[in-house]
């Protein structure tokens, strides 16, 4: 690990883990800049060194970035055991409407419930509740629409749901579009 032009002194790095390791919960960059003594620039990219070095060193805890706050994390691989370890059962299954309407949250965030329904073609209501009760995604404010719906988006809890370290990290979104008839007269 180095220090490449940072305005921190020698310790950051040692400090920054330190930090993340007895936070709570997810810690602001700004938050890390005032412990560091730094700007947040700098903080920012120590936080992306030390997440590089936890992955070439194959270690078994990561760094998960969720907007502007970082997180110490077990390493999705290790899953199976630090469950066993702590007497958890293995996480219950997303049903299908979940995985649906969970998907078109993490690529379309934010998005309302009404948006949601015209994708899916049923009500979601149920389900987003599910999914809310679970800590997968969060309302984050109203569409400036009509009725201003509630806007949906993921949650850190998403992202360690399913490994992620960042939503960066999702593959990108292709729309497989049914064989209809109408398509199958256009390539006639």
């Amino acid at each position: 690990m180095t220090e490449n032009n940072s305005n921190c002194n020698i310790d950051s790095l040692t400090v920054l883990e330190a930090v993340l390791f007895v936070a709570s919960g997810p810690v602001s960059y700004a938050q890390l800049a005032e412990v560091l003594s730094c700007n947040v620039t700098d903080a920012r990219k120590l936080s992306h060194e030390l997440s590089q070095y936890y992955l070439s060193q194959q270690r078994g805890i990561h760094l998960q970035f969720h907007e502007d706050r970082v997180k110490l994390v077990t390493a999705p691989e290790t899953a199976d055991a630090v469950e066993r370890f702590l007497g958890i059962e293995s996480s219950q299954k997303l049903s299908r409407a979940a995985q649906e309407t969970l998907t078109i949250v993490a690529y379309r965030q934010p998005v309302s419930r009404p948006a949601i329904d015209l994708i899916r073609g049923v009500n979601s209501d149920s389900v987003l509740r599910g999914l809310m009760n679970r800590g997968l995604i969060e309302e984050t404010g109203r569409a400036d629409t009509p009725g201003r719906p509630v806007l949906y988006a993921t949650t850190q809890d998403f992202l360690l749901y399913f490994g992620l370290s960042s939503i960066k990290e999702l593959p990108p979104y292709e729309m497989e579009l049914p064989d209809s008839k109408e398509q199958r007269v256009l390539k006639e």
